[in-house]
């Protein structure tokens, strides 16, 4: 069966996150904390390869990742325009 992604990209929300991320103005850190809080527990080195697409996300980290970012989740898979 054919892959979804192809190449080396692990997962298609990673570039969303990092955007939302940085309009937050949170760090990779203040991220990683702020979901412990609510019992999702990714690394800051974890988050840095998510927005680097070279790490999957799992259904409950991208739950808590909408949760902590205050977006929906289909929002991480919209796909950037070139304009």
């Amino acid at each position: 069966m054919a892959r979804i992604i192809d190449g080396e990209k692990m997962n298609m929300v990673g570039k969303q996150v990092r955007k939302f991320r940085i309009e937050q103005k949170m760090s990779q850190q203040m991220l990683s904390d702020k979901l412990e809080t609510i019992a999702v527990y990714i690394c800051r080195g974890s988050i840095c390869r998510i927005e680097e697409q070279t790490r999957t996300v799992s259904d409950i980290e991208l739950w808590g990742l909408s949760q902590i970012l205050g977006k929906p989740i289909g929002s991480f898979f919209e796909l950037e325009t070139d304009s």
